[in-house]
């Protein structure tokens, strides 16, 4: 019983990094090119740092969105289907 928790723990945190790494690295590369830029021209608008973090998240999602969609469901059928194994059906 404890080592599946702990196996249902890894697999959470795993399905957590695969799900939120890659949006997280597409913001911090653009943060990076842009913090670049603006260091080299001296340009310090916030609007400037903001914006394409904001269009380059929404260009993730629209993209990488269906694969999340199915990760997740497939987690939690599998989390379900575990459920049931160790209570049983009513």
């Amino acid at each position: 019983m404890e080592n599946q928790s702990v196996l249902a723990v890894r697999e959470a945190l795993w399905m957590a990094l695969q799900l939120a790494g890659p949006p997280l690295l597409a913001m911090l590369a653009v943060g990076l090119v842009v913090s670049i830029f603006q260091a080299l021209t001296q340009v310090q608008e916030a609007t400037l740092a903001f914006l394409p973090k904001l269009v380059v998240l929404g260009l993730v999602l629209l993209l990488l969105g269906p694969a999340m969609a199915g990760a997740m469901r497939g987690y939690a059928a599998s989390l379900f289907d575990r459920m049931i194994a160790v209570g049983g059906q009513p």
